[in-house]
Order: structure tokens, then sequence, then C-alpha cells
């Protein structure tokens, strides 16, 4: 092993194959393959080995030739965060813009039943920084709670509670307004487990009624993206987010013609909201 060798899965990632999490299960799998044998996890590899994923080539790119891409998209209920549902429900993947050899990677996930900010990278080590717990990374919900909320509730869920996955805690709650049992309040988290936000309400015997992610670190959802819509986040806003995340900020690359014209019909043909039926047993987080 030398300095020139990096782990697998993170070359695969910057690739724009998936997330880091998605290239390790994938290499597990046996779907990954290094100089014409089977990778394993825990491989590492340098430039010039020839990597392919599903038999198919992989062009190797170091990290300053990768491209870093994000766009901010306004998820309504009603979708999925997967790349398709053998259900045929609606998922956030088919509203984003198209990529040629490359793939969008969400940024951390939002259920069925919950609405709001969603990023999406083509840089997978961006995407692995920002999910990670180590990172730290603030996520800020609107809820609007059913039920009386004292301030023994508060106070309980940002000191913590044990849920069946361990402790979990809001590092901040505040009241937004509301009448009678529905009311408004701003929570946030520094983690994207399961279910976490409806969870610590339900501890103190309280139910969302509605969650919306309004923050993901220092990106706020905006008017630019109206529900079911996306827009190509600035140089600046990437920048920020990168350096939150630890890393180097990157020039953002132009556009080219065919893109801008692929990414000008994806946007006009736009598939219009519409109210969906919540599926029974549906989860959310």
């Amino acid at each position: 092993m030398t300095s020139d060798t990096e782990k697998l899965q993170k070359v695969l990632a910057r690739a724009g194959l998936g997330s880091r999490r998605e290239m390790e299960a994938a290499i597990e799998a046996g779907r990954v393959k290094v100089n014409g044998k089977v990778a394993t996890l825990g491989d590492r590899i340098e430039m010039r080995d020839r990597v392919a994923f599903d038999d198919r080539p992989v062009t190797l790119r170091g990290a300053e030739e990768t491209p870093r891409r994000v766009i901010m998209y306004n998820k309504p209920e009603g979708e999925l965060c997967t790349r398709k549902d053998p259900e045929g429900r609606r998922t956030v993947f088919e509203r984003l813009p198209r990529l040629k050899g490359e793939r969008w990677i969400a940024i951390g996930r939002l259920d069925i039943n919950t609405s709001g900010l969603l990023l999406f990278t083509t840089d997978g080590e961006l995407a692995n920084r920002l999910m990670h717990p180590s990172t730290q990374i603030e996520r800020e919900y609107a809820v609007r709670v059913m039920g009386e909320v004292r301030k023994e509730h508060i106070v309980a869920m940002v000191e913590g509670v044990m849920l069946e996955d361990g402790p979990a805690r809001f590092t901040d709650v505040q009241e937004f307004g509301g009448e009678g049992i529905n009311t408004w309040f701003h929570v946030v988290i520094m983690e994207g487990r399961n279910r976490e936000v409806r969870r610590l309400w339900e501890s103190q015997g309280l139910t969302v009624s509605r969650l919306k992610r309004v923050r993901y670190g220092n990106i706020f959802l905006d008017k630019r993206a109206k529900a079911g819509e996306w827009v190509e986040m600035s140089q600046d806003e990437i920048d920020d987010l990168a350096q939150s995340a630890g890393l180097t900020p990157r020039k953002v690359p132009e556009l080219t013609p065919d893109e801008k014209n692929r990414w000008s019909r994806d946007k006009n043909k736009r598939r219009p909201v519409q109210a969906m039926r919540k599926p029974k047993n549906s989860k959310g987080r």
C-alpha cells in the first residue's frame, strides 16, 4: 500500500456512481471488479487500475477532476426517495435534470409523508461527508404537532430520550405558533436516523401531522424552488456547503450547450404535483 492508493468505495463514489455507503454494498455484492478480479471491501486502488462496475468500465478521476454540482429540490409529499419503486409510485429522481455519464446522489432521505428540502450532488465524497454523523450537520424541520405540548415535553426531547435504536435528542426547539391542538414548531437534529423526528414527538405521547425539512446545514429551502421543482445552486453556495463538510472548494463546471438544452427541457416537462393517497402502513422520519 502506498500513499497513491485510495479506498475503492471512495473512488467509485467520486466517479458519481453513488454514495460511499452504496458503493460498499455494491462491492460486497460482487458487482465491482479491479483488473478483471472481483473486488472485496477494503481494497485500495491506484488511478492506473482498471475498474468495472456491473461489467462496465469506470472512468477514474482524481479529486480535482471530479465535477461538483449540487441542486436543491423541494420534495412534495407522496414521492419516494428511491430510484425505482416496484409499485410504480412517483420518485424524486423522476423530476431531476438528466446527466450524461454521471448520476445524482441524494444527500440524505425524506420519507413519503415528509416534504421539503432535498439536496442532490454529483460528488459522492461530498454526499458521504454531509451524511456522516461525525460531520455534525444540522437538519431543521418545521413540524405541526397534534396534542397539548407542555414545557416538560420540550425539556425531555432536548435533554434526550431513549428510543428503540438508542438515545436521541433535538438540539433546539422553537414554537412557531398555531391554534388549538395543531401547533407549529421548528426543531433541529444532528443526524438522519429513520423517523427520528416523529419518534421523538411520539415518545411524549404527541403526534406529528405535518413534517417539512426547511434547512440542511447552511442551505435553506427558499422560494426559488416550489414544490416539485429543483434549482441548481450557485458557486458560492456549493463552496460554503463543501467547506462545512471539510472539503476544499472546487470550481463548478459550466453546463455544456447540450446540457443546457436538456435541463431546460426537463424543467419544461415537469409533471404537475398532484395529491396522492398515503399508502397503508407507510413510515416516515
